[in-house]
């Protein structure tokens, strides 16, 4: 397991631990947990990822920390939209709709306030970064 997979784990089993609640690096930032088909491997993948509410979707940016390339659960949820994410202490189904246009404007611009070092992550990466909403799914 790659170091940066082992922190990602560090942080999932932190999150699921303390009912949501993360310290260190995240602490006070929102996060949730994103369970995503892997697009090659058909397993399940759960990663670590800030999110923005908006309204009863959660919205999520693949910024994968400036690199140059979109983060494996951007490609996985292009592959297969449908997946499940664990918010506090409540998990639910949920649908990835891409935002593209001005939705995608309306949302980067209301997350841009809370971080801001998004848009520098934008610029160095050399490509737009994907704005996805995560469309709660009917019980």
């Amino acid at each position: 397991m790659s170091e940066r997979m082992q922190r990602n784990q560090l942080v999932i089993d932190e999150f699921r631990s303390a009912g949501g609640v993360v310290g260190g690096d995240y602490e006070g930032v929102p996060l949730l947990l994103l369970t995503t088909t892997g697009a090659r491997s058909g397993e399940p993948r759960t990663m670590p990822v800030t999110y923005l509410r908006d309204g009863d979707r959660l919205v999520v940016f693949a910024a994968n920390g400036g690199r140059e390339n979109h983060p494996g659960w951007y490609h996985n949820l292009r592959a297969d939209p449908a997946a499940r994410v664990e918010v506090g202490t409540h998990a639910y189904e949920v649908t990835a709709v891409e935002a593209e246009d001005e939705e995608r404007e309306r949302l980067w611009n209301l997350q841009l306030p809370h971080t801001p070092y998004m848009a520098e992550m934008e610029q160095r990466s050399g490509r737009r970064v994907p704005v996805v909403t995560l469309v709660p799914r009917p019980a």
